[in-house]
């Protein structure tokens, strides 16, 4: 039996909503008790003092862009899940906006040898929903439903509303979130930052909150007769919550949403 305890970290319990300072003891890989001092305990025992640590359950990166394949100079997935360990993440979702992107259940199964079978971190995909993840060309949806992603994406804005449409008709019988980032770009014009004070006291090219919030709107508008679950990338502004907040109280009871997605 090996037993080891973390001593005085602050536990960060959601199910049971708590936030505490405590011993935590493990035996034989499980947890065995959560207390403010535990003093019972097996005698030999490894302490490792915790104070000023935090415990709790692992992070999860639902869009996490990957160097590798394509731009290994800057990352490979080995330094991604790496990083993502250390940083306490045990799960991510890697968008497809990789060279080349992943449109194609070929490169969904690379994706997949090349991670090591004891990888500190769970890896899960994103499909492109366009190929290429270019936004001109619809990728094929079944194939990579039956490789297995977790759902579709881009990464990048879809500013054809005929192939948003056709998108969300094509994905309804797999049954998997579809996941957009809604932006304008002719009314983001090149902004790197909010419009705003801020922007004016920077000098810095903005990007006006309607740039957001019409292309949200539109969106909200494709979907609102096919209760298709998406879920809405990179939402910055106080109305864009607004209007999810809106698309939400209009889900039929039978159909409760996902976290982090709509029904419309």
């Amino acid at each position: 039996m090996t037993s080891t305890l973390l001593s005085q970290a602050r536990v960060l319990n959601p199910v049971y909503d708590t936030d505490q300072i405590a011993d935590v003891l493990i035996i034989d890989g499980i947890i065995a008790a959560v207390n403010g001092s535990i003093v019972d305990r097996p005698a030999e025992t490894e302490v490792i003092d915790c104070t000023g640590l935090v415990l709790g359950p692992g992070l999860v990166d639902l869009y996490s862009h990957s160097g590798e394949p394509g731009f290994e100079e800057r990352e490979t997935l080995d330094s991604l899940l790496n990083a993502r360990s250390r940083g306490g993440f045990t799960r991510l979702t890697l968008l497809p906006d990789t060279a080349p992107a992943l449109d194609h259940p070929a490169q969904i199964e690379w994706m997949r040898t090349q991670i090591r079978p004891c990888a500190p971190v769970q890896v899960e995909y994103w499909g492109a929903l366009t190929l290429g993840a270019k936004g001109q060309q619809m990728s094929e949806l079944a194939e990579l439903a039956d490789a297995g992603v977790i759902g579709f994406a881009d990464g990048q804005p879809l500013t054809n509303p005929a192939l948003v449409r056709r998108l969300l008709e094509y994905a309804q019988p797999f049954n998997k979130p579809l996941a957009f980032w809604c932006r304008d770009p002719d009314l983001t014009s090149g902004g790197v930052v909010r419009e705003g004070i801020a922007a004016l006291r920077l000098g810095l090219p903005n990007s006006p909150a309607i740039a957001e919030t019409t292309a949200l709107a539109a969106l909200i508008e494709c979907v609102a007769d096919m209760q298709l679950p998406i879920h809405i990338m990179r939402v910055s502004t106080a109305r864009s919550v607004e209007l999810i907040r809106a698309a939400k109280a209009r889900v039929c009871p039978l159909l409760p949403a996902p976290p982090g997605c709509i029904y419309c």
